[in-house]
């Protein structure tokens, strides 16, 4: 079986592909899916779900962020937001 991270298989994984990809099962994938933490397209007269390379990706580097600011805030006694939250600036009152 090809590779689901690699170009081999398309530019779509089947749930079970990206199952895999996570070490999950099809079903911890599927609520993902579903809760919309995953963004997913049905396709075909059936309906069957597809995750795009990119946006699996996407998930992906959006956990590891997940994680990083969450470790970040356990591992300060007083977190500054600042720090933990980057993209977002503090408003200074004169």
């Amino acid at each position: 079986m090809p590779d689901p991270t690699g170009d081999s298989m398309g530019r779509f994984l089947t749930l079970t592909d990206v199952a895999e990809v996570l070490s999950l099962t099809a079903a911890e994938v599927l609520a993902l899916v579903r809760s919309g933490e995953l963004p997913a397209i049905r396709l075909g007269s059936i309906g069957q779900w597809r995750v795009e390379h990119a946006v699996l990706e996407s998930f992906i580097s959006d956990k590891y962020d997940e994680s990083r600011r969450l470790a970040l805030w356990h591992e300060a006694e007083y977190a500054d937001v600042a720090e933990i939250f980057p993209d977002q600036r503090r408003s200074t009152s004169t």
